[in-house]
C-alpha cells in the first residue's frame, strides 16, 4: 500500500505551524502560556487546523521537538563516531550525554515544554523511552558492564532533564562548557574511563 501524498496546501499549513509554535516557545518565558489560540493566529491557520493535524498541545510540541531533533537521532541510529552505533560503548555513552545536553541547552524553552506535557511523568514520553532504551543498551555493552543499565541510563538521563538544565543555566546562571565538562566527569565515572 503506498503512502498517500500530502497536498501542497496542508504541507505548507503544516510547516507554518511547526515554524510559528517553534519561535513562540523560543519567545516565551513559560512555554505552558503558549496556547494553541497563540499558535494558530501567528501560523495564520484556523485553530481546527492545530487539533487535526496535532491532535492536542502535546501533539504539536512532540511535533516541533521531533523536527529539531531528526538528524541528531540518524546520528545515533546511523551515524558515525561518536555518536553512532559502531562507536565502543566506552566512547559513546559520554557522546549521547553530551549530544542530549547540547540539544537541551540549544532548545531550552522547547524541551521544558515537552517534558511538563502529558501524564506529569516524561518517564511515559516516547522520546525519553528512545533515548533510555538507547542509552541502557550501550552501557550494557561497556566494558566489565554494569550490573542494571536500566537505572544507570536513568540516573544518567536525569542529569540532563530540561527543568534541571533551565534551572542551572536560568538560575545558577551556570555556563554551558560548564554543564558538559561536569556531566562529561560525571559520565567517566560511571562508565570507568576515569
Amino acid at each position: 500500500m503506498t503512502q498517500r501524498k500530502e497536498r501542497a496546501d496542508a504541507l505548507r499549513n503544516r510547516e507554518a505551524v511547526l515554524a510559528a509554535a517553534d519561535e513562540l516557545f523560543a519567545r516565551s518565558q513559560s512555554p505552558g502560556g503558549v496556547s494553541m489560540d497563540d499558535i494558530a493566529a501567528a501560523a495564520g491557520v484556523g485553530k481546527g487546523t492545530l487539533f487535526r493535524r496535532f491532535g492536542d498541545r502535546t501533539g504539536l510540541i512532540q511535533a516541533v521537538v521531533e523536527q529539531r531533533i531528526q538528524s541528531l537521532r540518524h546520528a545515533v541510529e546511523e551515524g558515525p563516531a561518536p555518536l553512532g552505533p559502531a562507536t565502543p560503548p566506552a566512547e559513546r555513552v559520554p557522546a549521547l550525554l553530551d549530544a542530549l545536553l547540547s540539544f537541551k541547552l540549544d532548545n531550552r524553552h522547547l524541551t521544558l515544554a515537552l517534558e511538563e506535557t502529558g501524564s506529569g511523568s516524561p518517564y511515559q514520553a516516547a522520546h525519553y523511552a528512545w533515548w533510555h532504551r538507547t542509552l541502557a543498551d550501550t552501557l550494557q555493552r561497556t566494558p566489565g558492564g554494569l550490573r542494571d543499565s536500566s537505572y544507570a541510563a536513568h540516573a544518567l538521563l536525569a542529569a540532563t532533564r530540561a527543568d534541571l538544565v533551565e534551572h542551572l543555566v536560568g538560575q545558577e546562571q551556570m555556563a554551558a562548557e560548564h554543564m558538559r565538562a561536569a556531566l562529561a566527569e560525571f559520565t567517566a565515572k560511571i562508565v570507568g574511563r576515569t
